[in-house]
């Protein structure tokens, strides 16, 4: 570690912090204070990216390391907004009745035989918040379950360790198993929709990523996205779900999804998070409502919520997005530093 990160890296992180809020409470701010922001940026070796927009203004952008802001970056289980998203979209076109449908109504062909005894009765919402009181995929257990023959079989077939809408589990099980239910739901595979609903109105590109081994698209994980989409999805959500004059997800699905918030931990990580149908982090500072997009060790990335949107939020005047934020053990307590931001 070079000697620089050893020197009060507190400092360094406030120091950045500070010069964050500053840019987003004026323009004129901005201009004094951007050379002092992009002086902190450097000073963050974990952090690959910052966009600050305001309405439609680019207030601050930078790229200090990794590939850029318009390259194509995994973005890890920050696809997890991004099926959350795709859920609202199903809700708005009917293609599934409510957020509280059941997994046996929506999807009953992925339901294998020896099911857990209960998961016919798992609501989009248990899953989507990953609620679904099945035993994680994720963590240790991820390794096998990626090694399994049937993915959806393995996560269905643990057993309920919780009562489902009950205590948050972080699971990539879960988010796989809504997609999998998203694509029975529609008839589109996960990609087409991601690229139909989100991709093409947003002018996004969105590739295509892992498959398991019946054919289903990974729900809640290894997506590529640019910095650059993720984001005008900020904007997107800032904007209740609008993009350039076109209601893209209804304001309804984004409204209820903030209204739905609270405040829960995960046992996994230990980290405060926010809970919801779409849930973000969400730190007040002056008139405006940023959230933060992390990773924590190497290729891990942490959302203050698996399910916030990632690209960091709402509020009326502003958008903004830390993207590829790496924090480790040489930045200290983690939980502290998403909290700080």
């Amino acid at each position: 570690m070079p000697k620089a990160d050893l020197i009060c890296p507190m400092f360094k992180r406030r120091h950045f912090i500070a010069s964050t809020v500053a840019v987003l409470f004026a323009p004129r701010v901005l201009r004094a204070q951007t050379d002092e922001l992009r002086g902190a940026v450097q000073n963050l070796s974990q952090l690959h990216s910052i966009q600050i927009l305001r309405g439609r203004d680019m207030l601050f952008a930078d790229a200090p390391r990794g590939a850029g802001l318009d390259k194509l970056a995994n973005i890890k289980s920050c696809s997890k907004s991004v099926v959350a998203l795709l859920l609202g979209a199903a809700i708005d076109r009917g293609e599934i009745a409510a957020v509280t449908a059941r997994l046996g109504q929506i999807a009953p062909k992925i339901l294998p035989q020896g099911a857990t005894q209960g998961t016919a009765e798992i609501t989009m919402e248990d899953l989507v918040t990953l609620r679904a009181g099945l035993e994680r995929t994720s963590g240790a257990n991820y390794g096998n379950w990626v090694s399994s023959r049937n993915w959806l079989a393995d996560a269905l077939t643990r057993p309920m360790v919780a009562e489902p809408g009950g205590q948050m589990l972080y699971s990539t099980g879960s988010t796989h198993i809504l997609g999998a239910a998203l694509a029975e739901a529609t008839g589109l595979s996960l990609l087409r929709q991601a690229r139909e609903r989100l991709g093409d109105p947003l002018g996004i590109e969105i590739p295509g990523w892992t498959r398991d081994p019946q054919g289903y698209y990974l729900g809640g994980n290894e997506m590529a996205l640019r910095p650059t989409a993720m984001l005008k999805i900020a904007a997107l959500v800032r904007d209740d779900g609008r993009f350039e004059g076109q209601q893209i997800v209804s304001k309804d699905w984004i409204m209820a999804s903030r209204e739905r918030a609270g405040l829960t931990r995960s046992r996994s990580s230990g980290l405060s998070s926010i809970s919801g149908s779409i849930r973000w982090r969400e730190l007040r500072l002056a008139s405006s409502t940023v959230g933060c997009t992390a990773s924590i060790g190497p290729g891990a990335w942490w959302m203050a919520n698996p399910i916030q949107l990632f690209p960091a939020s709402v509020a009326p005047t502003c958008a903004a997005f830390m993207n590829t934020i790496r924090w480790t053990a040489e930045l200290g307590d983690s939980a502290s530093m998403i909290s700080r931001m």
